[in-house]
């Protein structure tokens, strides 16, 4: 395992409607990297409860590697309404392990050999977290090849510019979805130009390799210096929409990792998320036609 791909923030229980599936933005993204033949890595904290084991046994059943540490704060959990279009509404618990990720030996050594992470705002909110993610950045290799994806979480007021501003100028990657974009326009004082636009600038200004703009129903674009992306979203039914953002970068960040361009790295995330979408909770097992 000397090129791996990282996710790294929050691991928790989503509770749904149906009952508690296994969650968390970075857990997302790294199981379904694995499922492309990747080795992946997902990077975490639980208490010392039920919860923590249980999640612990459901990582095992996936076969997601991992990096987790018990710490004396809780499990996380967050509470998931599912509206009558299928859009989830959180209630995300703080002040629990995955907060608290303690930067170890263990994760140094990791970083040295980390090909790509993915990592958000929302594990961010605490200083411990933060400054582990920040860590763990600096030990890893500068070359270009290396992808660092920073996906934009705007969840609960659990952001604030500084936070967005250090993640955008440490990243190479920015993945946002449509209304982050105009929340993000806001607190930055660009407001009044078009979601196209405000990408550009964005690419420019922080000088990265690409910037993923997803908006639901009216498709995908990926911007990459000079040139752009689109992607339409297909019409399928919805289960729900748990963790289909997150497949979707794993599809891109996996596909461009084996070899593929930038448009069919689009093509391939786009398809992998839709089908996320038919499936109910975030770690649905991808068809092989997926996957191949």
């Amino acid at each position: 395992m000397n090129e791996i791909v990282v996710g790294m923030g929050e691991a928790l229980w989503d509770v749904l409607p149906e009952g508690k599936k296994i969650g968390g933005a970075p857990a997302n993204f790294a199981y379904h990297v694995s499922q492309f033949g990747l080795d992946s890595c997902a990077v975490s904290a639980i208490g010392d409860d039920t919860l923590g084991a249980e999640l612990l046994e459901n990582f095992g059943q996936k076969g997601i590697k991992h990096i987790i540490e018990t710490v004396p704060y809780p499990t996380g959990t967050v509470q998931v309404e599912i509206d009558q279009a299928g859009i989830p509404q959180y209630e995300i618990k703080e002040n629990v392990a995955w907060d608290n990720i303690p930067f170890t030996d263990k994760l140094k050594e990791l970083a040295n050999r980390t090909k790509a992470i993915c990592f958000g705002s929302l594990a961010q909110r605490n200083v411990v977290s933060r400054n582990t993610i920040n860590g763990f950045l600096d030990v890893m290799p500068k070359d270009d090849d290396r992808m660092v994806v920073f996906d934009v979480n705007l969840r609960q007021g659990f952001y604030n510019k500084e936070i967005l501003c250090n993640s955008m100028e440490r990243c190479n990657v920015l993945k946002i979805n449509d209304e982050e974009l105009v929340t993000v326009s806001r607190m930055f004082g660009y407001p009044g130009i078009d979601l196209q636009d405000k990408c550009w600038i964005l690419l420019g200004k922080y000088n990265l390799k690409c910037l993923i703009l997803t908006c639901g129903i009216n498709g995908s674009y990926v911007f990459t210096p000079g040139n752009v992306s689109f992607q339409p979203t297909p019409k399928v039914e919805v289960a729900d929409t748990v963790g289909a953002g997150d497949s979707f970068t794993a599809a891109f960040i996996a596909s461009l990792l084996k070899g593929a361009s930038v448009s069919e790295a689009h093509k391939k995330a786009v398809e992998v998320s839709a089908y996320v979408c038919t499936q109910p909770g975030a770690m649905p097992k991808l068809p092989e036609r997926l996957v191949e």
